[in-house]
């Protein structure tokens, strides 16, 4: 097992935005965990900081990875105009079966979405690694139960005073025994990992950090956010800013790396793309994405949830929707961009295929495309 280079930019960048948000967001809460323990509703603060502000504004950063960037739209024209029209037409097949389908459907489609980031961002990490087939299999397996134990908890232990999307979207009233059979297998598979790990470096072999981070990171954020807590902003803290913020950071680090290839003709132009994505414009990139998020919530506000009007007083004029055909399409063409972003997210990091352009973006020298 060798690598040479890990990391995707720098140990600081990758440690600052990439691996230390989830130990962060588990520091927060567990630092200030009288208030956030039982938290059954979430303060309109943290609404705004980590739903407008992280939550739904990393979800149109998928825009600069594909629409925006002419290079991927040649190269994945098909997925990008059939994905969101496949999406919006069952998300309305559903939801006129019942609001309730469509909501666990979309509430499913987002946890499998959130567990295969944490084991993306593995792969992303153990890339050079030159490892025997056990390694490969214990690292993948450290990472789905890390993620997979704590929602088999959820499912098993009622009432817990939060929820994906809405009240009721998961399937819930498994047995507590099925709980108590993953978590002792979910123990035995981490200390096995661990064991490895060590038996490796006493081997001589080199300890890799961001992937040994990004396993710990992922298990203490979504143990502490989902077990050790009951409470909506606990929930809320350790789930979106452990997914959103690396997540982010990788976008603006492709677009970083996008921008000075040659030969790169962008939508947006080379001019704007350099002012989105050059050393001091990350402000104006995550400004672009709260505007879009901004949007969004505001249609929902008023078209649906009719929460939170006070921030969105411009679109005041907007009717609340309750006949339920009109629902059965605007709510799913109200959740197309998440929905889109989490089944594109599903083919356009695959490092399986090596010839894609986002491959020869990221990884220039490992290719031969430098």
């Amino acid at each position: 097992m060798t690598f040479s280079k890990p990391w995707l930019k720098s140990p600081l960048f990758d440690l600052s935005f990439i691996l230390l948000p989830a130990f962060f967001s588990v520091l927060l809460v567990v630092v200030f965990s009288d208030t956030f323990e039982q938290t059954e509703t979430l303060p309109l603060w943290a609404w705004l900081v980590f739903i407008l502000g992280i939550d739904v504004s990393h979800v149109y950063s998928t825009l600069f990875r594909t629409y925006f960037n002419s290079n991927e739209l040649q190269e994945n024209r098909a997925l990008l105009t059939l994905i969101p029209i496949a999406v919006w037409l069952v998300g309305v097949g559903l939801y006129s079966i019942h609001n309730m389908l469509f909501w666990r459907v979309l509430a499913y489609v987002a946890v499998f979405h959130f567990i295969r980031q944490q084991y993306g961002f593995l792969r992303l990490y153990t890339r050079e690694e030159t490892q025997d087939k056990k390694d490969q299999w214990l690292a993948a397996l450290a990472i789905y139960f890390a993620t997979l134990y704590p929602l088999v908890y959820w499912h098993s232990h009622q009432p817990r005073n939060f929820h994906w999307f809405i009240d009721g979207d998961f399937f819930v009233g498994l047995p507590p025994i099925a709980s108590q059979i993953m978590g002792a297998a979910y123990l035995f598979i981490l200390g096995l990992y661990f064991f490895n790990e060590v038996r490796n470096s006493q081997k001589g072999l080199p300890i890799n950090l961001p992937k040994n981070a990004i396993l710990v990171g992922s298990a203490g954020a979504w143990y502490v956010g989902i077990v050790h807590f009951n409470g909506d902003l606990a929930f809320t803290i350790t789930n979106v800013v452990s997914h959103g913020i690396p997540y982010l950071a990788l976008v603006w680090l492709y677009g970083e790396k996008q921008k000075s290839r040659a030969n790169s003709p962008l939508i947006l132009g080379r001019f704007t793309y350099t002012l989105f994505f050059s050393k001091f414009s990350a402000p104006l990139f995550l400004a672009v994405l709260l505007f879009f998020g901004y949007l969004e919530e505001g249609l929902w506000a008023n078209f649906v949830w009719r929460e939170h009007l006070e921030i969105f007083g411009f679109l005041g004029f907007l009717p609340e929707i309750k006949a339920k055909d009109t629902l059965a399409w605007l709510v799913p063409l109200l959740t197309l961009p998440q929905a889109t972003h989490y089944v594109l997210d599903g083919f356009i990091w695959k490092l399986k295929d090596s010839d894609a352009n986002w491959q020869k973006v990221f990884f220039p020298e490992r290719l031969g495309t430098s």
